[in-house]
């Protein structure tokens, strides 16, 4: 066996162990970034080749709809403050919530989340099966919990009737949340949040069928804190280390 032979075995080993790890959810694109996030050097192309060769493959894209309620005027004085402007320079300063549904043979089951914009965390999520205001403050309420700052966030949303109700917005006041919200119509001012229901639908929900939506809850909670949520930290520990390599 020659050395390229030999390097070739040793890497798909690793890409088959990552893909089996994701339940099969990674392509070549994003177990590129997983490898090159371990110190791998090797070109997209050449696992593409590798993973194609060995007939593993991610899941395809499929287009997201999240459910929403009639869209109505912001509360007064709330603006959209990210105005599509998705980076973050630190933790703790813009936070992003949306919902979606998930179908179980019980009915539909209701996920909303809140993202850090900084690591891409989901730092706050809940699941009901009515999309109510109670769930939605819910998620907000576990990511406070998780915030080790008192300073203000910037919360951006929709302006679906739950982030409208008064009681969402009193809670933002109560704990210095700074209240944003998409202009009607435009989806592309949440691109974050539609991005990662985007990857929890292809990678996991879209090739499952859950009798239950007790079996839903424990299936998205494994992707929340045991796929996602891990990967993400990775890349923040990674991001850490290279910068303090060159300070």
């Amino acid at each position: 066996m020659s050395v390229r032979q030999a390097s070739n075995e040793r890497l798909l080993g690793r890409i088959r162990e990552l893909h089996a790890d994701s339940q099969g959810a990674l392509g070549a694109p994003r177990m590129h970034e997983d490898l090159i996030e371990e110190g791998e050097r090797a070109s997209k192309n050449r696992i593409a080749r590798l993973m194609a060769a060995d007939g593993l493959q991610g899941w395809p894209r499929k287009r997201i709809r999240s459910p929403r309620g009639k869209p109505g005027l912001p509360p007064p004085g709330v603006k959209n403050l990210l105005e599509r402007d998705f980076n973050a320079p630190e933790p703790e300063t813009k936070w992003v919530t949306d919902i979606t549904e998930i179908k179980t043979d019980e009915g539909k089951l209701y996920l909303c989340v809140v993202l850090d914009l900084f690591s891409k965390l989901v730092i706050g999520w809940s699941m009901h099966h009515r999309q109510d205001r109670q769930m939605v403050i819910r998620a907000v309420e576990m990511a406070i919990w998780q915030r080790q700052g008192g300073w203000s966030v910037i919360l951006h949303s929709d302006r679906g009737s739950q982030f409208r109700s008064s009681d969402y917005q009193k809670y933002l006041t109560r704990n210095t949340l700074i209240c944003s919200m998409s202009a009607v119509g435009h989806c592309g001012d949440n691109a974050a949040c539609e991005g990662f229901f985007g990857m929890l639908k292809r990678e996991r929900v879209n090739r499952k069928k859950y009798r239950t939506m007790d079996m839903a809850k424990a299936d998205i909670f494994n992707y929340i804190e045991r796929f996602h949520n891990p990967r993400m930290r990775r890349r923040v520990a990674k991001s850490d280390l290279e910068f303090s390599a060159v300070l």
